[in-house]
């Protein structure tokens, strides 16, 4: 969900992220601190994510961006994430054939 906003909005902030989560899905998902910046961590260090730090009102922001590993990584985590779905579909609501 990170990467797939980073390449939709370019280049967002932790807390920017975590509200065009809540947005996005009507407050069905809320994204933590918590959780957020660890996976920010973790993705800037596997190299999919560039940080900028600018200076704004007098205080440190850190804006994300996507890398083109990031990017690549991004169509491909969407394209399990489509097979998950479909393989969850099929299991929820089976097609039954007279084989």
């Amino acid at each position: 969900m990170i990467l797939k906003l980073l390449a939709d909005k370019h280049k967002m902030y932790g807390y920017e992220i975590t509200q065009k989560v809540k947005e996005l899905t009507k407050g069905e998902l809320q994204i933590t601190e918590g959780a957020l910046y660890p996976a920010l961590h973790k993705l800037e260090a596997e190299g999919l994510l560039d940080v900028e730090i600018a200076k704004v009102s007098n205080r440190l922001r850190k804006y994300y961006t996507l890398t083109e590993t990031g990017t690549k990584e991004m169509v491909q985590r969407l394209n399990d994430m489509q097979e998950f779905l479909q393989t969850m579909q099929q299991l929820v609501h089976p097609k039954f054939s007279m084989d």
